[in-house]
């Protein structure tokens, strides 16, 4: 028993260090705004809320079954017929076996006037119901003998039959975005080609703790707070794979002594080898000098509100 509670505690105890590992893997910079910082990608507006999805229309109401078809009545003429038939084979029955004359002829004559009177009586019923007029419909005025009233067949609609359809909300299209202070003659898909590799090859750098690569592509100020984040963490190395990546640039400030292009990166990256990609959207400010042939270098991580 003791031994399978050592091992339920290392197989708990291993699982909580690896979600440890992967909740602190995050990519270069930690997620967090270091360095130096646009006032333009401060003042843009934030990303619009996405539409509200059309509410669902009511289902049809269901048809109504049709009403089930009445049996037809059956004929009184065919009881009517059938006895006057019974009665004549009836007399033809005593003659047979002999009872013929008076009695054959008595049977017979009774039979034939109660099937007779039959037919005066039925006849009678027939005109005299044709003669009584209609029952009232439900509700009105008869002196309060409802007994035989009838629901009214109003042409009252179906729950729901006179409300409009809803129209469907189309999605408004996103308003593109229209960069700032860029040059007539600037080649930005060009500069976009080059600066995803190196967001690329800066993750890379990164998980190792490469300082050495970091420096080439960073101002002194984010390669010392980048430094400095790889030796808080010691030896223990980060895994960001980039899965997906694409970037827009939003504009270039000019000042008297550089240039500084904000580039928003959006994508997904892996914290882990077996972990789901996750989003990212941040942005990269890079700076050049004004003068000399000096290239861009990472001068900024901001993060999005």
């Amino acid at each position: 028993m003791n031994i399978k509670k050592i091992l339920i505690g290392a197989v708990l105890a291993a699982s909580a260090l690896a979600m440890l590992g992967e909740a602190l893997a995050r990519p270069m910079g930690g997620g967090r705004s270091i360095g130096r910082q646009s006032q333009s990608v401060k003042r843009m507006p934030p990303a619009a809320a996405p539409a509200p999805t059309a509410p669902r229309q009511a289902a049809p109401a269901p048809t109504a079954a049709p009403a089930a078809i009445p049996p037809k009545p059956a004929s009184p003429w065919k009881g009517i017929l059938g006895g006057a038939l019974l009665g004549l084979g009836i007399g033809a029955l005593f003659s047979h076996f002999g009872l013929g004359g008076a009695m054959g002829g008595m049977f017979g004559s009774l039979i034939m006037l109660a099937l007779l009177a039959g037919v005066v009586f039925f006849v009678i019923r027939l005109i005299r119901g044709r003669s009584q007029p209609a029952p009232a419909a439900f509700g009105g005025n008869n002196g309060g003998n409802n007994v035989y009233a009838m629901p009214p067949s109003s042409g009252t609609p179906e729950i729901g039959s006179r409300l409009q359809p809803v129209p469907m909300q189309q999605a408004a299209a996103p308003v593109a975005h229209t960069p700032w202070g860029v040059p007539a003659d600037f080649d930005a898909p060009a500069f976009l080609r080059v600066a995803k590799s190196n967001f690329i090859r800066l993750q890379a750098a990164w998980d190792k703790g490469d300082s050495a690569d970091i420096r080439e592509f960073t101002t002194p100020e984010v390669f010392a707070e980048l430094k400095m984040q790889i030796s808080e963490r010691g030896a223990q190395k980060d895994y960001t794979d980039v899965v997906t990546i694409d970037a827009e640039l939003l504009g270039i400030e000019t000042s008297d002594s550089d240039y500084l292009a904000s580039v928003k990166f959006t994508g997904t990256i892996k914290p882990a080898p077996d972990a789901l990609a996750e989003p990212f959207n941040e942005v990269w400010n890079l700076s050049k000098p004004v003068s000399g042939a000096s290239g861009w270098l990472l001068a900024g991580i901001q993060q999005l509100a």
